[in-house]
């Protein structure tokens, strides 16, 4: 016998389960009257939301709730969603935060495939929540979210949020951490393009590791304010939602993502850290002059979902924002990687500099291992910067698997990794950089073009908002690129020829798009840019 293992066994005194909940715990012991969140004029410490949370375990265990059970909450960045991701799991129940973009027939496919026994909803949405009602095929608990700061709308439930609360315990005790860390604590379901959306689970231990990752990364600490640019229904706010309360930090609710709010926001609560999709960033940019508001710190903004174009990140650290792009996937609950700043980077001019930034860069230190290989032999590419393959990740921060849905598990973990379905190359010091969707890559005469990599050059012209690039069937070349284009409001006359003129500057010839299209881009209900939408359009192009 191992003498490392004679004799040495895991007990209560030297083990338990890593999972979020007890970050809340923790940052009501340290910081028990400091701003825990900010919502409008309203305002409580930790030591209130932690009795907050507590009611409201309390409350939806009065209502039957247990382990194993699903809650769904459809709700912008209030504070009930933010206590949900606390009093869900501490009864051992699963949380399942809802896209509010989404429409009435897909709600009802999530609640039934989930099995929702409790929905709490803004009052804002009863619109397709009163639509998507009729067809949830189980009995299912409803209550309501009355936010003064929101639109209103009718209560579908028999109680508002708050009423609900008054039925629990402030000093609840009747609940524990997790058996086992490996339990399950989130239901989050993408975004699928084609049918119906996979339910991806998270557990305890992975939430725990992604969020005290995302602290190291980001740089968060009790001093931190983070305001809720990014939604807490997706990835479960990229993890943030127990980030920012491990470290004690403040975290600032926003309902809507408008710059009108945003900006003087940043200056009332001196915000030091926020997140977004670069749609957002780009918001930011273009808003009307009269919209911006200066600040004196330096805000710290993530951002991920797509790679910012090199255009946007210098734009924003041009108006005080200092820019780190992450990348992950829901199946990884969130961020994944991030582009790790290197000293040498100081010395670029900050057109250079963003092109560096631009990057998806290497794991996170909380993810175990990544690698570009191609996706049959499973074999790594060289790291030259060049030659394609697929991204692939391992580690903690990967999802349980799919829902109800043995076989998607099986074909996304095929080999021992997780596919990510990303394309992408390895440059020589390590650093990734996505070049596509597999489905998005175009091939021209044999040769592979980035629909990004033309993207990011887009976005350089002066008169250029939004850009996405997708394949058009071409007799001669098989496919060629195509680019939908929007400009910004106060562009000139610009054609598509001068489009291609501005392109053929900064990029080789067959790279070119041969077909310039400009009008508002199509996206998805988080924002993305609907690739195959555009796909279609281009395809049926004269």
């Amino acid at each position: 016998m191992n003498m490392y293992t004679q004799d040495l066994d895991r007990n209560e005194a030297n083990y338990a389960p890593q999972t979020p909940l007890t970050f809340l715990d923790h940052a009501a012991l340290v910081y028990p009257h400091k701003t825990a969140v900010i919502h409008g004029e309203q305002s409580y410490d930790y030591a209130e939301m932690r009795a907050r949370v507590r009611r409201f375990a309390s409350a939806l265990k009065a209502r039957g709730v247990s382990k194993g059970d699903t809650v769904s909450v459809m709700a912008p960045n209030v504070p009930a969603m933010l206590e949900a991701h606390y009093a869900v799991p501490m009864l051992g129940a699963v949380l399942n935060a809802l896209n509010y973009r989404l429409d009435a027939p897909t709600i009802a496919f999530i609640l039934n495939h989930a099995q929702s026994k409790v929905l709490i909803t803004d009052t804002e949405f009863a619109p397709v929540i009163r639509e998507a009602l009729p067809h949830v095929d189980h009995p299912i608990q409803v209550i309501d979210i009355v936010d003064a700061l929101g639109p209103g709308g009718e209560q579908l439930g028999e109680k508002d949020f708050e009423a609900f609360l008054e039925e629990g315990d402030p000093e609840f005790t009747d609940w524990s951490l997790p058996d086992d860390e490996w339990d399950s604590l989130a239901l989050n379901y993408t975004s699928g393009t084609t049918g119906n959306p996979k339910g991806v689970v998270y557990h305890h231990r992975g939430a725990f590791v992604n969020a005290l990752g995302n602290a190291l990364v980001f740089g968060l600490n009790a001093r931190s304010v983070y305001l809720w640019t990014l939604p807490m229904f997706h990835c479960n706010g990229w993890t943030y939602t127990w980030g920012v309360t491990a470290v004690g930090g403040t975290h600032v609710c926003l309902r809507n993502v408008d710059p009108a709010l945003i900006f003087p926001m940043l200056k009332e609560h001196r915000v030091t850290h926020m997140c977004g999709a670069p749609i957002v960033l780009n918001m930011l940019i273009h808003a009307p002059e009269g919209v911006k508001t200066s600040f004196d710190q330096t805000v710290e903004t993530a951002t991920g979902g797509a790679a910012p174009p090199s255009a946007v990140i210098t734009a924003m650290e041009r108006m005080g924002f200092k820019v780190t792009h992450l990348y992950g996937l829901t199946e990884t609950y969130g961020p994944a990687t991030y582009c790790a700043w290197q000293e040498d980077w100081d010395a670029l001019e900050l057109d250079e500099r963003s092109q560096y930034m631009a990057r998806q860069g290497v794991i996170y230190p909380t993810m175990t291992d990544s690698m570009v290989a191609d996706p049959e032999t499973m074999q790594p590419v060289p790291s030259d910067g060049e030659t394609i393959g697929e991204l692939m990740v391992r580690g903690n921060t990967v999802m349980k698997g799919y829902l109800k849905n043995p076989e998607a598990s099986a074909d996304a973990f095929a080999g021992g990794w997780f596919h990510t379905g990303d394309l992408g190359v390895r440059h020589p010091d390590g650093y990734v950089e996505i070049k596509d969707r597999s489905k998005d890559i175009i091939i021209s005469g044999g040769e592979n073009i980035s629909s990004l990599e033309v993207e990011d050059v887009l976005y350089k012209h002066p008169d250029v908002m939004e850009a996405a690039v997708v394949a058009r069937p071409d007799d001669k070349w098989g496919e060629t690129p195509c680019a939908f284009v929007t400009l910004k409001p106060d562009a000139g006359d610009v054609s598509d020829t001068s489009v291609m003129d501005f392109c053929k500057k900064n990029m080789a010839r067959f790279k070119v798009p041969k077909t310039v299209v400009f009008g508002p881009l199509p996206k998805t209900q988080t924002g993305k840019i609907q690739k195959f939408v555009l796909r279609e359009r281009a395809q049926s192009l004269d």
